[in-house]
């Protein structure tokens, strides 16, 4: 199954395993609660999104590459304790506790989850020594004498043999007490996950008119050749990154990460045309409304490459603006939230005339200007500016809900349940609220009345704002559908654009909540079109 089916497999299994009845207890007992084995090709994955489940399952995670440990590291090592037996004292050999299972009890400690998954990547891969204690392991959730915590989930992942010299077979009585799946590369699937990580633009465009490239693995005289979705993704990062560095990769630099020759100079070659193109046909001029008929007949009539490369230019703009359209309404959402919350708190001892409500628009929130402090990291336990200052009246309301907020993210943080996104919003939303709550000191507001007026003030600042920048998306929207219908008409690069859109996250959400006319005419066509195609097949 491809790696999106895996992640609601595991998921569903996590449930059911930690599933209670009515007096507490599991409903399947942790000794009938399979380890989960995933098996599949490397770079596709299978590590990723354990991180990803243990986030949105909110439990705990502990992973370990097991091919690093020995046999002493997994179950413990060996000392001598005294025992009575029969009114007489012996010797007995005991083992101090696995440092995997240790570390288990450490999570629990750090983060006060009670529950959890424990993963174990390369499995399959261990030493002759380290065998026997892994087959242990799978049958019997223990290492040594010291069992897994209740609670915890057992998921192992390793490569099927073609992939790995290494690699051992599991006997038939090992692979009967184990939950097997298996997984295999999906482009469609990973193109999803690409758009909305926000991978280069030139990877996916890339992809799309090569899919065969996405996953490869090749023997030679000379060694393996691979590529792999982990590479592409990586080598994504580094790409986005020298740009900001104002250097351009290079056949050399791609080769670091795409590690088969000849789709690393293809992927090089492309690259620099992707870059090439940007200039040719005035990308920014295109954004601007501006549409040069002499580079619409240009590109009407250039080569199938060109024309898709183009299209992956468009497609990445207007990806990106949605996106940041789509971060902008959840930051708002979440700040209106505390607003609305300072509202009732000020509300509980004073009163506030009719009509002086919080006045929010609900819809979509605009493209990617960040507040002051986005970016900045903020350590655990690190308190913002006043939260521990004596302040009276709305200012010391105003801040207990800033102080209230900081610790569920350092919360959330420390129990490793925020994902890079979600961090980032976290902090932008404390900047934010430490920005009003530094006016309201600098003003001297100190009654609740006027503390929630001001407040309200400043966040109409950033609902205008949040409003001209999402009718800057759509209008970004606009202009992509002006140059490719004036380029291409309605023909296949019109339905590739539709049919991207539809498979990237943030553009459904945005369109979801702020509608494009052009989009919902073209899509419907599509539609009756495909529907109309399957129909003939049938027939025929």
């Amino acid at each position: 199954m491809n790696i999106k089916r895996t992640k609601e497999e595991i998921k569903n299994t996590i449930e059911a395993y930690l599933k209670k009845d009515e007096y507490g207890a599991y409903e399947i007992p942790a000794i009938r609660q399979r380890p989960m084995l995933l098996l599949g090709p490397p770079g596709v994955g299978k590590t990723q999104i354990m991180e990803q489940i243990s986030r949105e399952c909110k439990i705990g995670l502990v992973a370990y590459t097991i091919t690093h440990h020995t046999r002493q590291s997994a179950i413990g090592l060996p000392f001598i304790s005294k025992k009575q037996y029969g009114g007489r004292e012996y010797a007995v050999t005991e083992y101090t506790m696995s440092e995997i299972v240790a570390s288990i009890y450490e999570k629990m400690e750090q983060t006060g989850l009670s529950e959890g998954i424990l993963f174990l990547d390369e499995i399959n891969c261990v030493s002759e020594t380290l065998a026997p204690a892994m087959l242990q392991f799978l049958q019997c959730k223990s290492f040594g004498n010291h069992k897994i915590p209740e609670g915890w989930v057992i998921a192992a992942a390793g490569n099927p043999p073609e992939y790995n010299k290494s690699v051992r077979e599991f006997d038939v009585v090992t692979m009967d007490r184990v939950k097997r799946i298996d997984v295999e590369a999906d482009f469609e699937v990973w193109k999803e996950y690409a758009y909305r990580q926000g991978l280069h633009g030139a990877v996916i465009s890339y992809l799309n008119t090569r899919k065969q490239n996405f996953y490869q693995m090749e023997t030679t005289v000379d060694g393996r050749n691979f590529a792999t979705p982990r590479g592409w993704e990586d080598l994504s990062d580094f790409i986005q990154v020298y740009e900001k560095l104002g250097k351009t990769p290079d056949r050399e630099v791609v080769a670091q990460y795409i590690q088969f020759p000849k789709i690393a100079k293809d992927f090089a070659n492309y690259l620099e045309l992707y870059d090439k193109y940007q200039t040719d046909y005035q990308l920014e001029e295109i954004f601007r409304g501006h549409l040069d008929e002499i580079l619409l007949k240009k590109i009407g009539h250039a080569s199938f490459d060109e024309r898709l490369s183009v299209l992956g230019l468009i497609l990445s703009r207007v990806s990106e603006m949605l996106k940041k359209a789509v971060q902008w309404e959840s930051y708002m959402e979440r700040l209106q939230s505390c607003l609305l919350e300072f509202k009732e708190l000020t509300e509980c001892n004073s009163e506030i005339s009719d009509g002086q409500q919080l006045s929010v628009d609900d819809s979509e929130v605009s493209v990617g200007q960040q507040l002051t402090g986005y970016d900045t990291e903020i350590s655990d336990g690190q308190q913002l500016t006043g939260y521990d200052t004596e302040i009276s009246d709305g200012q010391q309301l105003f801040y207990s809900i800033c102080d209230k907020l900081n610790k569920d993210y350092i919360s959330l943080k420390k129990a490793e349940l925020l994902n890079r996104e979600e961090d980032k919003q976290y902090q932008r939303i404390l900047h934010a609220l430490e920005r009003f709550g530094q006016t309201l000191k600098m003003e001297g507001i100190r009654e609740k009345q006027p503390s929630f007026e001001r407040v309200k003030e400043m966040f109409a600042l950033e609902n205008e704002t949040y409003e001209k920048q999402r009718s800057q998306s759509l209008e970004a929207l606009e202009y992509a559908f002006d140059f490719l219908e004036g380029a291409f008409g309605t023909g296949q690069e019109m339905v590739m654009f539709i049919t991207e859109l539809n498979s990237n996250y943030y553009s459904v959400k945005f369109l979801e909540d702020c509608g494009c006319e052009r989009y919902y005419q073209y899509n419907q066509e599509l539609l009756f079109d495909e529907k109309r195609r399957k129909l003939l097949e049938r027939l025929s």
